[in-house]
């Protein structure tokens, strides 16, 4: 199994009612494998706040209940998550960070450990998917005994790694769900917040003693000469670089075992904190008084490796471990016949700041389209341009445009188009409605009709909620004609009061899309002029064949053309895009020959 599967396996095995998350890489296929198996209520929610808060409602019912989201997901969610600290749980509650150190899918490389010391909450980090599996149960256990929610942190490489995992019994959380009235416990104003906040230092207090016997907390005996701490993946990569080695494997990162960790410096020679990211249980051991290295070897940015351990530590380098495959170029682009190309081709010639936002659309800031001009986190992009409207003043209302997904404005957009609407700003909001969470794989999202199970579900009307939060001129458009979306996206930018521009037309990849009757367009080379308007979409299934000298009129072709384009009939996706663009009968569609 993975270790996204080992933990959905895991909350199977220790007794899950309730899940709920955002997808996000690396986390996403937690929830989708969860939502595969009998006995266990799972759902995609709007965002990770939401999602958290729902866990926290099915943990005040009694029942075991997980939240799961990648690491920025913990920014949405910390309001409630800081709370739930102080509340506690009644059934067993546990909040999965993935963390993506390297940035494979990310715009930041922060290290969720922080928010376990922040919040003042037990987390625990395997180191591959069994202990994935085995950790989660412990969370549950520790989360019941000690009365607080309990976070789980993974990374991409635990995420996503294969290992062999054993199936167990499934145990049982709290006997049963229902409602106990507790409101010193769960009504958080403050007289009653300073008690328990009293009783989170008591907590924490018992957790550190837990720490000093816990099996996770474990010593590897081997040659004292050096003498590793360390946790999560990076405990792989110092077993690989130094066999012979004595470790200390922290299966609990917070709070620290001080007692044991004394004990274990001073059984060695030498010691080396051994982690990814943050030099976080280097400071915390060094606030104990004990002399270690740590970054002053070890990188504090990216994945760390069994090469780059070893390397650190011994400061010489050694051969590579796998020699490197040579692989053609594969830049990063929007798939043949997205629908957001068109919409981008056309902001690309409008010359307005262009507010973009989290999506595979993001990739619209690369040549030729270079149609993104900032992106920050979910549902900013809204916002921004708010922002920057009314710096700019009067004349402001034309120069700026957002751009966001369904998904993403489902997730935190809805607020920020309702704060452009209350204070007035003429940016033009552009909502990219593909019908699908498309950047993390096709998951469902509340305005798509579908459940994580697939099953129908209510779809959010985007064009209807956009008129009732008090958006005055909403225009609907299809993309993929290039022409018509320029004019309504002209007319929408020109308006002063606040606009929206739904641009709808379904992922390509869905489905339903990929079911189709496989049509595709054709170029005919002998009217292509090469004026390059088709190849200017970034389209991957057109190229350019340039002629050299002297080539076009002997091909037939005048003078002074530069080439011609081609479609690739295997890629096309039949959406038409270059089609509505060219002027000169060059694209037909197959079925027209």
């Amino acid at each position: 199994m993975s270790g996204n599967e080992a933990l959905a396996l895991g909350a199977v095995e220790a007794g899950v009612k309730v899940a709920s998350g955002y997808p996000g890489t690396p986390s996403t296929e937690i929830m989708e494998n969860l939502s595969t198996y009998e006995g266990v209520y799972t759902e995609w929610a709007p965002n990770e706040k939401v999602g958290l808060e729902v866990a926290i409602g099915a943990s005040f019912a009694g029942a075991r209940a997980l939240a799961t989201m990648k690491h920025v997901g913990v920014n949405v969610a910390a309001d409630p998550l800081f709370t739930a600290s102080y509340t506690g749980v009644c059934g067993g509650l546990v909040l999965v960070s993935a963390d993506d150190p390297e940035m494979h899918s990310s715009q930041n490389e922060q290290d969720n450990r922080n928010y376990a010391f922040a919040a003042k909450l037990p987390m625990l980090e395997p180191s591959d998917p069994s202990d994935a599996k085995e950790f989660l149960k412990i969370a549950y256990a520790l989360s019941e005994e000690l009365d607080t929610p309990v976070m789980l942190r993974i990374t991409t490489r635990v995420s996503h790694v294969k290992g062999v995992v054993y199936k167990g019994e499934t145990v049982s959380g709290n006997p049963a769900c229902g409602i106990t009235k507790v409101p010193e416990k769960m009504v958080m104003l403050p007289a009653l917040a300073r008690g328990r906040r009293v009783y989170v230092e008591e907590r924490m207090k018992k957790c550190r003693e837990l720490a000093e016997t816990a099996d996770f907390n474990v010593v590897e005996p081997g040659d004292t000469k050096r003498g590793f701490i360390t946790s999560g993946v990076a405990y792989l990569y110092v077993k690989e670089a130094f066999p012979e080695a004595t470790v200390l494997k922290l299966g609990m990162c917070w709070p620290l075992p001080e007692k044991k960790i004394r004990e274990f410096a001073a059984s060695v020679d030498e010691l080396y904190v051994v982690e990814e990211l943050d030099p976080f249980l280097e400071t915390h051991i060094k606030a104990m008084g004990i002399d270690c290295h740590g970054k002053d070897l070890i990188p504090n940015q990216g994945e760390l490796n069994t090469a780059i351990v070893r390397e650190s530590i011994e400061g010489k380098k050694k051969a590579d471990l796998f020699a490197p495959v040579p692989l053609p170029m594969r830049p990063p682009n929007m798939c043949a016949g997205c629908p957001h190309r068109g919409i981008f081709f056309n902001l690309s010639k409008l010359g307005v700041f262009v507010s973009g936002d989290i999506g595979c659309y993001t990739l619209a800031f690369l040549p030729p389209l270079s149609a993104m001009d900032s992106c920050v986190c979910m549902g900013a992009s809204i916002s921004i341009a708010h922002g920057m409207a009314k710096a700019l003043g009067a004349d402001g209302h034309n120069k700026v445009v957002s751009v966001i997904g369904d998904s993403t404005f489902m997730h935190t957009g809805v607020n920020s188009l309702m704060n452009t609407v209350y204070n007035n700003s003429g940016a033009t909001t552009i909502i990219l409605d593909n019908s699908i969470t498309a950047m993390t794989g096709q998951q469902q999202n509340p305005a798509s009709g579908r459940s994580i199970k697939g099953e129908h579900a209510h779809g959010i009307d985007i064009e209807g909620l956009c008129r009732a939060i008090g958006v005055k001129h909403v225009f609907v458009v299809n993309p993929h004609d290039v022409p018509e979306t320029k004019k309504v996206l002209k007319e929408a930018i020109a308006l002063e009061e606040p606009s929206v521009v739904i641009s709808k037309a379904p992922c390509v990849l869905l489905p339903e899309m990929k079911e189709r009757k496989p049509v595709s367009y054709f170029t005919n080379q002998e009217n292509c002029v090469g004026c390059m308007a088709c190849i200017r979409l970034g389209c991957p299934a057109i190229s350019w064949t340039a002629f050299g000298e002297g080539e076009a009129e002997a091909k037939g072709f005048k003078a002074k053309q530069k080439g011609v384009s081609k479609i690739d009939e295997i890629l096309c996706n039949d959406c038409g895009q270059c089609a509505s663009l060219c002027k000169f009968n060059a694209i037909t569609r197959k079925e027209e020959k």
